[in-house]
């Protein structure tokens, strides 16, 4: 993969990737694809007082799509969930010293999958809230 312009990080992200796995239950669950290339990108976030205590990841694609996958997780780890939506694709690139222009992709879908996974645990959360004050009212 070095010859086509990978750096040295990206290489350690796609050998050794981090986070790499599912949650059970998890808090908050974003999945996305590119029909186009075929990468697909689960993400799983298990969030306490609105700050993401643990992340894991499941995708399939190249190694460009593992290495983002990785990366986004380590960079949104122990983040509150407003910070972590913040993250770009330029933020998961730059973390990996560049990727290659026709890769820059994967680092999109790193950073929608984070993004969708932090959407579905705020509906979530909005709608166990919903749910207490209803509660609340009818005692």
């Amino acid at each position: 993969m070095a010859q086509i312009g990978y750096s040295k990080k990206v290489m350690e992200h796609f050998m050794d990737p981090k986070n790499v796995g599912t949650i059970e239950s998890p808090d908050g669950y974003g999945k996305v694809g590119n029909p186009v290339c075929g990468d697909l990108m689960e993400m799983y976030l298990e969030v306490k007082d609105d700050v993401i205590t643990d992340i894991k990841f499941q995708t399939f694609g190249c190694g460009s799509a593992i290495a983002t996958s990785s990366m986004v997780t380590e960079l949104a780890k122990g983040k509150h969930v407003d910070e972590a939506m913040k993250i770009t694709r330029n933020d998961v690139a730059s973390e990996l010293d560049g990727l290659p222009p026709k890769k820059m992709h994967c680092s999109n879908l790193a950073a929608d999958a984070l993004h969708e996974a932090i959407k579905d645990y705020k509906e979530k959360k909005e709608a166990k809230e919903k749910v207490n004050k209803r509660a609340k009212k009818t005692q």
